[in-house]
């Protein structure tokens, strides 16, 4: 009976499990309770891990939403950073010296390249392959920016694919995300680069390592240089988030600097480590330049072109200076204070100008609402249900939060009526409240609501009062859009209306999760809302209410 259950695992097995049964003649009351036991137990594995994950899914969504895709991506640039460099360099171990044999044989047949190569490459240096895979990189980087700067030269930017990139990073912006995303797009400015590079400068010139001290402070001033020299002759738009901040936008110069000083560093210590330990400053210079990359582009700064574009400069300045600095230094010298001395002054410059930042970064990439304007008559009457989006971008798709709810006119007007038939002001948690989802203690009472986001944009108002039973509560959200009623550019929102229950998943996650049955919810919102004219009228495609809410024109006198 045993292997009747075991046999049901196995593929190759199961089909002949009733003949094999029928030939040593099992007794059906035997077989007919254990072929059942393992048909069940079976299907209940085969069907558990999309059960699983489907569960998974909806938790995540209502949880953090699109902060678990930028998670996702963010993890998913770790792996393939690490990989590619680590596989790269046990894969380079193993054939730099017939590549160096090759490369060598090829150019003495050359009449030009010959005497080039050997200057450059010697079998008997142990430079030599670190010289020839620098070689490999300046090529391959200079063929890759020079492909952008004629693209870009050519009028044929922003490109479609920039768009494409922009448009999808506005979509997974998240109020809970956006705080680290600044915090990462603050390791590339020069409060954070330059005590570095000064600090590690003035450590190896007292070292006597003058040839080292003076090719790592030529690295970020010549790049300063040479980013500053294309920006002002190439006229690259910038994406509408960065239009208010000054600077140019190809290439990115923030991106081009954190590349050379990461970059640079790491060929100048990678060469004083024994083994595979040399792979391990690539490792990190690549994840910091990468994790600053995609939360410029995470915050609209740049377009993706500028990133790669700068880049790709950044390795090519590298690469030529990483040759002549490998070809002239015979002297090594102590690396764990020369590290210690980066990093340390990195991750504290860091935290401290992050922290003070944050804030204003985020305000200066916040994406201006295009104004589009719109007759108030037309928008009460017939427009209502054509120029606004019916449902939340979520993930969810068809299953995503209705936009029912539609306000025009100061948010205080909506606020005080609300303020007086019982609804409270809230302020959705951030990070602690997330990590509050994961304490079994927590309760209705303690747990907040998280924030959401409409089209990258967090709400401007979120409005709460208790439910219909303990454990629930109503919450209002609003979102600005950009038209704006005419006469008087009166601001037009829009939002939902909802139910939440705390709920308990998995035994150690708490979160609240939406309730159906929106549309009874209107009513008592219309009732609520004192005074203000209303609404509520059905949508001609799926039948979904939304109601409808003006502020009056304050009374002027003469």
């Amino acid at each position: 009976m045993k292997s009747i259950v075991m046999a049901r695992y196995v593929g190759a097995i199961r089909p002949f499990v009733p003949a094999i049964a029928g030939m040593l003649k099992m007794k059906l009351r035997q077989y007919v309770p254990a072929s059942a036991l393992a048909a069940a137990l079976w299907s209940v594995t085969f069907l558990a891990p999309g059960w699983l994950f489907g569960a998974s899914i909806d938790l995540v969504a209502a949880v953090a939403g699109r902060l678990a895709v930028v998670l996702v991506v963010v993890l998913g640039l770790i792996a393939l950073i690490w990989a590619t460099v680590f596989y790269s360099w046990r894969w380079l171990g193993a054939h730099t010296t017939g590549m160096i044999e090759r490369a060598l044989a090829w150019s003495h047949r050359h009449p030009v390249l010959g005497k080039y190569s050997e200057a450059l490459i010697d079998p008997n240096r142990p430079e030599s392959a670190s010289l020839l895979l620098l070689g490999v990189v300046l090529l391959a980087a200079g063929w890759g920016f020079f492909t952008i700067l004629i693209s870009v030269g050519g009028g044929s930017a922003p490109s479609q694919l920039d768009l494409a990139v922009h448009q999808a990073m506005f979509g997974l912006r998240n109020p809970l995300a956006d705080t680290a995303m600044a915090f990462l797009a603050t390791l590339g400015d020069a409060v954070v680069l330059t005590p570095a590079v000064l600090g590690v400068f003035a450590w190896l010139w007292w070292r006597r390592r003058h040839v080292a001290a003076w090719h790592w402070l030529a690295a970020p001033a010549f790049a300063l240089v040479l980013t500053w020299f294309l920006g002002y002759l190439l006229d690259m738009p910038k994406p509408p988030a960065s239009t208010a901040v000054l600077g140019f936008s190809f290439p990115s110069a923030t991106v081009t600097m954190a590349t050379v000083v990461y970059g640079f560093f790491a060929v100048l210590i990678a060469r004083e480590l024994p083994g595979r330990g040399r792979a391990w400053p690539y490792v990190v210079a690549a994840l910091a330049v990468t994790l600053l990359g995609f939360s410029r582009l995470y915050l609209g700064a740049h377009w993706l072109s500028d990133v790669l574009a700068g880049t790709l400069l950044g390795v090519l300045w590298i690469a030529a200076l990483g040759i002549a600095y490998r070809r002239r230094v015979v002297r090594s010298f102590w690396v764990r204070p020369t590290a210690t001395i980066f990093f340390a002054i990195i991750l504290g410059m860091a935290c401290w100008h992050g922290s003070r930042s944050t804030g204003a970064l985020l305000e200066r990439f916040d994406p201006p609402l295009v104004a589009t304007q719109l007759s108030g008559d037309t928008w009460w009457r017939q427009d209502w249900q054509l120029g606004l989006p019916d449902r939340r971008n979520e993930l969810h798709g068809r299953d995503a939060w209705p936009l029912n709810v539609q306000l025009a006119g100061p948010l205080d007007g909506l606020r005080a009526r609300l303020l007086l038939s019982g609804w409270e002001n809230y302020r959705t948690g951030g990070w602690h409240g997330l990590l509050q989802t994961l304490d079994k203690r927590a309760t209705p009472d303690d747990l907040p609501v998280l924030p959401a986001t409409h089209l990258g944009r967090a709400e401007v108002l979120v409005m709460v009062r208790p439910g219909s039973a303990p454990g629930r509560m109503k919450v209002l959200r609003l979102w600005a859009t950009p038209v704006q009623l005419q006469p008087g550019d009166e601001p037009l929102w829009i939002g939902t209306v909802q139910e939440l229950e705390f709920t308990r998943r998995l035994d150690f996650v708490s979160y609240w999760q939406a309730q159906p049955g929106e549309d009874a919810l209107l009513d008592d919102l219309r009732a609520d809302a004192l005074g203000l004219e209303s609404a509520l009228e059905a949508r001609d495609d799926d039948g979904q209410r939304v109601l409808r809410l003006r502020v009056p024109a304050p009374a002027t006198t003469d």
